[in-house]
């Protein structure tokens, strides 16, 4: 048998009203339709469900069994329905990301806990991770990484101004071991590299001479999926590092590490929220995307 969920609905609520011209009130169909429904629905399961008399409308035995065990279930799918809806009117429910763990910009706080503020109702769930991630398959409502990394049938919206990989030191490592002037005498000194994930290359220290772009095999006394361990190895003086400028940012302005080969590190396009379809953009996510451009027009009007 072809199951009438339709019929199902129409059933539930003609036992409700026990009226077929109510019940077409309450549903906005014709008298007509509502019979024709209910007529289906018995003729493919072959037992009567409904008692019709000129003057009121009763449930057979059948009816009231099968009235019993589907009205509770009719009437969660219209709350789902409801909440639903709901979901689309306002920014609200869960809002699933994927965040670059080197992405400080967005992940140092305030742009988080300003949306947090303005949108009690979203729920943030966050992976922080430098996997690569299909965020359809995987659920996730949009992902933020560097804009060299995302798939071209993704909308992206930077989340952070320009960046810069630079590779630093500590005034004690440079006192010990000289600073390179070149990156090609980087391979004479100790490094530690940055590995996204377990299976992954170690991310490349590539530098730019000329207009052209190179890299450097260094050596690499360390190898981290951990950019902080490898900020804290090089605070101590044990091996110079590579990575996001404004990583190192707050160690540089106070003197602790020392910016290395600027000349060689142009800036390039930073990260991005990116996500799968400019249609039926879900609110909790519209909020987050126009959080952000409020934000970053803030920044850019200081």
């Amino acid at each position: 048998m072809r199951e009438d969920f339709g019929g199902l609905a129409v059933f539930v609520v003609v036992a409700e009203e026990r009226s077929f011209r109510a019940a077409a009130d309450r549903l906005g169909v014709t008298r007509s339709a509502v019979s024709q429904a209910i007529r289906r629905l018995e003729d493919a399961m072959g037992i009567a469900l409904v008692h019709r008399t000129t003057r009121s409308v009763g449930l057979t035995e059948a009816g009231e069994r099968l009235y019993g065990d589907v009205a509770p279930s009719i009437a969660e799918m219209h709350a789902a329905l409801d909440a639903t809806r709901h979901l689309g009117s306002r920014p609200r429910g869960q809002l699933r990301l994927t965040v670059s763990s080197i992405a400080e910009s967005f992940l140092s706080g305030p742009l988080l806990a300003r949306f947090i503020e303005a949108h009690p109702e979203v729920e943030l769930d966050i992976l922080v991770t430098d996997d690569e991630i299909d965020i359809v398959a995987e659920g996730y409502d949009a992902a933020v990484r560097l804009g060299e990394l995302i798939a071209q049938d993704m909308i992206a919206l930077p989340v952070s101004s320009d960046q810069r990989q630079l590779a630093v030191a500590s005034p004690a490592y440079i006192e010990r071991h000289g600073a390179p002037v070149h990156p090609r005498e980087l391979i004479a000194h100790r490094c530690s590299t940055w590995r996204p994930s377990p299976r992954g290359a170690p991310f490349r220290w590539e530098f730019t001479e000329d207009g052209r772009d190179f890299t450097v095999d260094v050596k690499a006394q360390v190898t981290t999926n951990d950019m902080g361990l490898m900020v804290r190895l090089a605070l101590e003086g044990a091996a110079m590092c590579f990575g996001m400028e404004e990583t190192f940012r707050p160690h540089i302005e106070r003197g602790a590490l020392v910016p290395l080969l600027e000349g060689y590190c142009p800036p390039f396009p930073g990260f991005f929220l990116y996500y799968p379809s400019r249609r039926n953009v879900a609110p909790k996510l519209r909020a987050l995307i126009d959080h952000i451009r409020d934000e970053r027009r803030r920044t850019n009007e200081r």
